[in-house]
């Protein structure tokens, strides 16, 4: 069952990785408000395309990059248990997202809600940083956190009619509420950081910190672009 546990909290870990809350949070936008992007549905080409390109920029090439790191030895694991060997990851994460979040500031296609939130994934990125140098913070618990930040985000500022429809193909129309979204949002920050502990990667406090750095830098972010 220990066994079973611990694999089921690798999953998770994998599935929910911090790179790729970008990815995350861009889909969960584009079927609130697809009209935001100029499209119809989030399965048009223009919206396929964008998912593809926020993916190829914010996950796949660092890390791509962070595994070149472990081929060369410049990191011991890719788990990177010690929080000195997480510097190299860092910056190299913060470069992609400031190149992404740069073309995305001055880009009338994309709209606001998520400038927002990729500002806010930086800040977020760049205060673990900070945190790291004195005390190792779990940078699951950042992504979770801004993940949840946009949730609450989208329910009190950009789109707040309460719910939003999803047309599928295998269920044709879904009506989602947002708060159906909010709670199933705060299950998986629970499991990811029930799986962070059960595979001894953090302790509860550097759980706690990170889910507080990546809320707040969602709400900084939405401060400095809208006040």
């Amino acid at each position: 069952m220990n066994r079973a546990l611990r694999s089921a909290a690798y999953v998770i870990s994998v599935a929910l990785h911090p790179l790729l809350v970008p990815t995350y949070g861009l889909i969960l936008l584009l079927l609130v408000n697809p009209y935001d992007f100029g499209i119809r549905v989030i399965s048009d080409m223009p919206g396929k395309i964008l998912i593809l390109r926020i993916f190829l920029s914010t996950f796949f090439i660092p890390a791509f990059a962070i595994i070149m790191l472990r081929l060369t030895g410049l990191v011991k694991t890719l788990e990177m248990r010690d929080r000195h060997e997480r510097i190299g990851p860092y910056i190299i994460t913060a470069v992609f997202y400031l190149w992404m979040l740069q073309n995305f500031l001055h880009n009338p296609t994309i709209p606001l809600a998520y400038t927002s939130f990729l500002l806010g994934g930086v800040i977020g990125l760049f205060l673990a940083f900070f945190v790291n140098i004195f005390s190792k913070i779990s940078i699951h618990a950042v992504g979770m956190g801004g993940l949840l930040g946009l949730i609450v985000m989208t329910m009190m500022w950009w789109y707040r009619q309460g719910s939003f429809t999803i047309h599928s193909t295998l269920f044709g129309v879904l009506e989602v509420s947002m708060a159906g979204v909010l709670i199933l949002m705060l299950i998986l920050a629970g499991a990811v950081g029930s799986s962070r502990l059960l595979l001894q990667a953090h302790r509860p406090p550097e759980l706690y910190n990170g889910y507080l750095v990546g809320f707040f830098a969602q709400l900084v972010a939405l401060r400095f672009l809208l006040f």
